[in-house]
């Protein structure tokens, strides 16, 4: 009962998880869908125009471009000048704080009273003009402000900047007149001036900021105006400065004349539906030919998200009219897809984003003729992506099937080789090179979604990674059996259409935690000195079924994928330890022994790979012990080991079939065969009497 309602909580959190993913995903991409619908041309200054010949519908004006804008609002606001207030007593205070310092100590310090009368002249021409703080004063000669609005008594009235002072200011123009009059300057220096200078001047954001608007207001943002039915431009001529202009400004109306909030509702229902209705077939697709990538979070994530990001960019360059959609490399989408997953997801995912981005074009149908094609090229070119080479090889040819494609439409909807658009021929060899990007990529995806690629798995397979050199240097009879099984499950795995580069890697570390008591294992046992006599046979089950165990460990810390780790689990999956367990039994006769203390932990097997792995594991170890190596003994020796495998049921879990079993077997023998073939001896010379 118990396992019931986890089952049952188990299946609802999976439709949750579903659910939540499915909405997320059509959301994000609705959310940044263009929902303008009435311009969605590309263009760029100084590019052919792409598309057929554009009339004017409606009156508009012209609006200036950017850096004009820019460029004559920062003129404009050049002659701007800010508003400041004037504070009166500022400066009377000042002049009266002088008077009594003076009748109190400076009369001590100065040597007569034209002293005090050039200090009481100084100081009311300073405060008049204006002294400022030395932020302000600072800020306004960086702005290269050229005057400044004085406002005293409710009127305003302008002043130059060159006229302001700042403390620092006055205070060294008080000493640079002085020199010239001849009063010493070192005597005024011991009055502490700066006492006597404070600002005066005291800056007035509010009604700054309302000038500075007022002024913009007046601004005029079109250089002029197309009329209805003036035709803007033509296919194949060449967008210029003013043009480019005049498409822009036509694209800022459409929006603004064409979208009511009633108009913008409508289109995103339309769009919600849309998109909706393609990620469901995609689901259904999943759920009815591909349960595997369905019922796996990891699978169904990696597709709706290279999905989403590709619909979520093409929106954006769109949108924003940033370069042109073709440079987006669509097939590294089916790519990808394709080196995890299998060709035809590959292909119905590439379908599904296709015509979901297709919505954001103003000419769809020569970009899903394109598209498509790509994909389906680079599908067919790239089937296992290994080397370098092989992406280089698959770009060329995407390249090459965009150029062919489109030469072709041309030809048949133009018929004018004059006409041709040979600008999106530059982003096809553009796209081709981001495609290269794919190789750096897929070592993202790998961490991100838990997938393992062939490009890791070759790495992994060197024999000169730090892991596999300690096991040839450590137990090199284990190493050799490792390399045999590899050798013999990956031919089984090419037979039958099973992933050979994986099974391969798999067989290089199934056997890494006999590293940890090398001695125990026939392979290893160089002295003939056998360590398993002086243990109980289950202690000695024990010791040889904690390799599985330890190279789990051992995988752990080499932070190995978890595909390898499978091989490590499932090589032995839950069998015996046939040899102490049967040899126990015949030490006690009648009795039942502990059957824990000789099971392999397991799981069995579940792919086919596994499957061919433990296979392979079995018969090349029984191999060794053959008295005699003829067709006739290895061939029983391989029926009856995969036999009794079979009967004991460790292939119920895994897609393997009778015939893919008979086809493993026969590959088995062939091999075998091969390897234990014996050399002819050669004769020798006999010497001559």
């Amino acid at each position: 009962m118990m396992d019931f309602y986890k089952k049952k909580n188990w299946l609802y959190k999976d439709l949750l998880y579903k659910v939540v993913i499915f909405v997320a995903t059509v959301g994000i991409i609705v959310y940044f869908l263009p929902r303008d619908g009435k311009f969605n041309y590309q263009f760029d200054i100084d590019k052919p125009w792409r598309y057929g010949q554009l009339i004017a519908t409606f009156d508009f004006p012209i609006y200036k471009s950017d850096e004009v804008v820019q460029r004559e609002q920062d003129s404009l606001l050049a002659q701007f000048q800010p508003y400041f207030t004037l504070d009166r007593e500022a400066g009377q205070n000042a002049l009266k704080k002088l008077r009594a310092d003076y009748q109190n100590h400076l009369k001590q310090l100065l040597p007569s009273t034209h002293y005090l009368q050039y200090l009481e002249k100084e100081l009311t021409d300073i405060y008049q003009a204006g002294i400022l703080s030395t932020e302000d004063f600072d800020k306004l000669h960086k702005n290269s402000t050229q005057g400044i609005m004085i406002i005293a008594d409710k009127m305003a009235h302008p002043q130059s900047t060159s006229h302001l002072y700042s403390v620092k200011e006055a205070y060294q123009h008080i000493l640079n007149e002085a020199d010239s009059l001849n009063y010493n300057p070192y005597i005024l220096k011991r009055c502490s001036l700066n006492e006597y200078l404070q600002p005066n001047l005291t800056y007035d954001p509010e009604r700054t900021e309302a000038a500075r608007k007022e002024m913009l207001n007046d601004y005029s943002w079109a250089s002029g105006m197309v009329v209805s039915g003036q035709k803007i431009i033509d296919r194949g001529e060449i967008v210029t400065q003013d043009t480019y202009n005049i498409l822009e400004s036509l694209r800022k109306e459409s929006i603004e004349r064409s979208e009511s909030i009633s108009q913008k509702r409508i289109m995103l229902v339309g769009q919600i539906l849309y998109v909706s209705i393609f990620m469901l077939c995609f689901m259904l697709y999943l759920d009815l030919f591909r349960k595997d990538y369905y019922n796996k979070k990891g699978s169904l994530s990696l597709l709706f998200a290279v999905i989403m990001i590709y619909c979520v960019v093409t929106a954006l360059m769109v949108t924003n009219n940033l370069l042109s959609v073709y440079m987006l490399p669509y097939a590294m989408l089916p790519i990808i897809i394709r080196v995890f997953l299998d060709s035809r997801t590959a292909f119905i995912a590439q379908v599904t984003t296709v015509l979901i981005c297709s919505i954001c074009l103003q000419y769809p149908y020569e970009f899903i003729l394109l598209q498509l094609v790509a994909g389906l090229v680079a599908i067919y070119s790239l089937r296992e992506l290994s080397q370098r080479s092989q992406l280089f090889q698959s770009a060329i040819l995407v390249m090459l099937s965009y150029a062919i494609i489109y030469f072709a439409y041309e030809l048949i909807t133009e018929n004018d080789l004059s006409k041709m658009n040979w600008g999106m021929y530059t982003n096809f060899i553009i796209n081709g090179i981001l495609l290269l990007f794919t190789y750096p990529l897929m070592f993202l995806v790998e961490k991100v979604f838990g997938f393992t690629s062939n490009v890791t798995l070759v790495e992994l397979s060197n024999i000169n990674t730090p892991l596999l050199r300690r096991m040839s240097e450590t137990v090199p009879g284990t190493f050799q059996h490792s390399m045999q099984v590899a050798n013999l499950a990956s031919e089984a795995a090419n037979r039958i259409g099973a992933k050979s580069q994986l099974v391969r890697t798999g067989a290089l570390y199934h056997d890494i935690g006999k590293m940890v008591n090398p001695v125990f294992f026939t392979e290893n046992q160089q002295s003939g000195v056998n360590p398993h006599k002086n243990l109980s046979y289950e202690q000695s089950a024990q010791v040889v079924i904690s390799h599985v165990t330890e190279g789990l460990k051992l995988a752990e810390k080499n932070n190995l994928p978890t595909v390898i780790k499978d091989f490590i689990s499932t090589h032995h999956g839950q069998g015996k330890t046939k040899y102490f367990y049967i040899s126990w039994k015949n030490e006690h006769p009648g009795e039942q022994p502990n059957d824990a203390l000789f099971t392999y932990p397991g799981p069995n097997p579940f792919t086919k790979e596994q499957a061919i792995l433990m296979m392979a594991d079995a018969v090349e170890a029984a191999s060794r012990s053959l008295p005699e190596y003829t067709e006739e003994s290895i061939g029983t020796l391989v029926e009856k080991i995969i036999d009794s495998q079979v009967a004991d049921g460790f292939f119920k879990e895994c897609p393997i079939t009778f015939k893919d079993i008979a086809t493993v077997k026969a590959v088995f023998k062939e091999k075998l065969k091969t390897m234990y073939h014996t050399r002819i001896s050669y004769p020798e010379l006999k010497k001559q009497p």
